[in-house]
Parts: C-alpha cells; sequence; structure tokens
C-alpha cells in the first residue's frame, strides 16, 4: 500500500479516473466551492505533482481551483505503459495535450484561467495554449523557453551535433539523448548510491545552490558552444546520469541546511521512483529525440501563442539557455501577448521549490493583470 503524501493543510489528494486512459493522480486546492477560476500546473523530469506544493494554497488563496496532476509516466498516475519497447507512442505531445483537455473536462470546467508549465511540462503547456485557446485561456511557462512549432521538413537540416560531441577532446554527449537510451533509466533507478542519494545530487547541482551554476547565452548549436553546459546538460560520453551527479552530492550539513528540499520532502520524491522507476518520463525524451512525431506537430508550422503568456525561471537556471540565442527573443516570437520574463534571484531550475514566495507573486502578478 503507497504511503500518504504529506502535503500542507488545504491541499488534497485524490484519484479522477477515465481520462484518456488513465487514471490521474492529482494535488488540489482551493477546491471548497465550485465555481472558482481553475489553474493547472503540469511538472517536469525529475519530479511529480508535489512539486508544486509550495504555491498551491498562495494561488488558491487568490481565489483560484488550483489542480496539480501527476503526469503520464509519473508518480501515481496509472495506465500508462511503462516499458521501453512499450507503447511509446502514447507519450508523444500531442496525446500529452489530450492528457490535459481530459483533465479539464474531468474537473468539471470548459475553460482554465492558466496552465502553467515546469522544465518538460512547459512544452505541453506550451501545446496547450497553441492548440486549444479556447480552454486554455493563458499560460505561463517557467524554466523551458517555447520557440514554436517545427519547421516543415524541407525547412530542416541534418544534425551532426552528436557526432560532433563525441569527436571532442573529452567526448561528450547531450543528456536528452542519452535519456533515449535504453540503459538510461537503469542507471538511474538502480545506481550504487540508491535513488534518494541520487536525487538529492541531481536537485542540488541543478539549484542555486550549487555555486558553478551561472548560465549564458550560447552563440551557436554547434559541439564547441554545447560543451560549455554543465555535465548534468551535455554529459561526458562514458557516464551514465548517476555517475555524473554523484560527485556533487552535498554534505550532511550542506543537506541539513537545504530549507527548500528538506530530507523528508526529498523522500516523497525517492520512494515515488524507487516504486516506478524513471522510464515513464524518459518516453517523453525519446518522443522528441526520435523525430517519429515531429511530422504531426508541423501542421502548426508558423502558428503562434495567441493567449496571454509569460515566462519564469530561476537566474542561476541553465535551462533557458540550452539552446543558443537570447530566450526572451525567443519567446517573443512565439507569443503575441507575452507580458514579461523573469529571471529569479537565488533559484535555480526548480524555481517553483527554491524561491516559492517569488514565484507565486510572479503568477499572481500575471493572472491579475
Amino acid at each position: 500500500m503507497m504511503a500518504e503524501i504529506n502535503t500542507p493543510a488545504g491541499i488534497r489528494s485524490r484519484f479522477l479516473p477515465d481520462i484518456n486512459g488513465l487514471t490521474v493522480h492529482v494535488l488540489e486546492a482551493g477546491f471548497e466551492t465550485g465555481d472558482r477560476p481553475c489553474i493547472v500546473l503540469l511538472h517536469g523530469f525529475p519530479e511529480l505533482a508535489y512539486s508544486w506544493r509550495k504555491v498551491m494554497l498562495p494561488l488558491a488563496a487568490a481565489g483560484f481551483h488550483v489542480v496539480a496532476p501527476d503526469q503520464r509516466g509519473y508518480g501515481r498516475t496509472t495506465g500508462w505503459d511503462g516499458r521501453y519497447d512499450g507503447d511509446l507512442g502514447s507519450f508523444r505531445i500531442l496525446n500529452l495535450v489530450r492528457d490535459a483537455l481530459g483533465l479539464v473536462s474531468a474537473l468539471g470546467h470548459r475553460s482554465v484561467a492558466a496552465v502553467v508549465g515546469h522544465d518538460f511540462g512547459s512544452p505541453v503547456a506550451a501545446w496547450c495554449s497553441l492548440i486549444r485557446p479556447d480552454v486554455f485561456r493563458s499560460v505561463a511557462l517557467m524554466s523551458a523557453p517555447f520557440a514554436g512549432p517545427p519547421p516543415l521538413a524541407s525547412l530542416r537540416s541534418v544534425d551532426r551535433v552528436h557526432d560532433y560531441l563525441a569527436a571532442l577532446d573529452r567526448p561528450r554527449k547531450h543528456y536528452q539523448w542519452y535519456y533515449s537510451t535504453r540503459e538510461a533509466g537503469g542507471n538511474m533507478r538502480h545506481c550504487p548510491q540508491g535513488v534518494h542519494a541520487f536525487l538529492r545530487a541531481y536537485y542540488h547541482q541543478k539549484s542555486a545552490d550549487w555555486k558553478q551554476n551561472r548560465p549564458f547565452v550560447l552563440k551557436a548549436w554547434s559541439a564547441a558552444e554545447l560543451a560549455q553546459l554543465p555535465t548534468y546538460y551535455v554529459m561526458d560520453l562514458a557516464k551514465g546520469m548517476a555517475e555524473t551527479v554523484a560527485p556533487e552530492m552535498p554534505s550532511a550539513a550542506e543537506i541539513a541546511a537545504c530549507k527548500w528540499l528538506p530530507d523528508d520532502e526529498l523522500r516523497v520524491y525517492s520512494a515515488e521512483y524507487e516504486r516506478t522507476g524513471f522510464q515513464g518520463g524518459l518516453q517523453w525524451y525519446r518522443c522528441g529525440t526520435s523525430g517519429n512525431y515531429t511530422a504531426e506537430l508541423e501542421i502548426f508550422s508558423g502558428r503562434t501563442i495567441d493567449v496571454p503568456s509569460c515566462f519564469i525561471a530561476g537566474k542561476s537556471d541553465w535551462g533557458p539557455y540550452q539552446r543558443p540565442g537570447d530566450p526572451e527573443k525567443t519567446l517573443r516570437n512565439a507569443c503575441t501577448q507575452f507580458r514579461g520574463f523573469h529571471l529569479v534571484d537565488g533559484a535555480g531550475h526548480w524555481v517553483q521549490q527554491e524561491q516559492p514566495e517569488e514565484a507565486s507573486r510572479l503568477l499572481l502578478e500575471f493572472l491579475q493583470r
């Protein structure tokens, strides 16, 4: 039997059946009355609905019905195929949008005030608002900018950057393509240090607590430029992710001093990933790197996000700078009603956990304009 999730008072956990083949586990706040405008919060990797626990109550206190699902492949949501050789297509972006649309309907809403996505939840939120602006009336993207739909195939060039990364004097590989390999899931689930220690090091290295996180704009999508990214993004060729982050494991004193993710809260994540493994989340990366599902997205080539939008990330987050160019300019080109680009002091990649007060303030400022 799964342990009860220790959430703050005012946040409840429940299950919603028959949503695009899933039984979806959600955390929910502001549910006491049925007439509140809804906000849907979409997490990334390797996270859970629980990642939103610190912003849900401030949003609910402002009058919103706030819902955070464990997305397909994650946590306590069931009905997905977690085998490497299973139904990969069910994790493609358009089906993730269908999951979100089904969730809104199951909650009894015809539309939501906003969809908010962090990390890999950000492109899902972006596509929700691009494809169904009548349902997803505004969008806040966090940590991962959206550049718009892919161009038609005739406008794309062959990408050999992975060959060039492997040929560097210090051979490297891109984490998204590593995450797409058969061995990646087992490397993290069965690592020598254990899932709890792996996640501690992974979250630490991508946070503002790891002082080497000083992001800057890359000049080109080239091996030489990409090699400047931290190894959690552009890895050493011979290492898996567990070996990559292990040397950055914080000390016992640093862990005790970590107020944004104390060990009992980290245990919520590690217990879930020990139980489910990581492959469900890794399937999302495989859908992207395989190229097999790009053609259906090309239908939307040239379309923009036309609902109000904003972007929030930590000032120490490399996420907005994974690809070359100014991320704010990228977003303004993709979003016709762009309302603000915000980098939060004292936060790395996990902005809504590291600096929840400021993340909540920025979200409410955006929602109440």
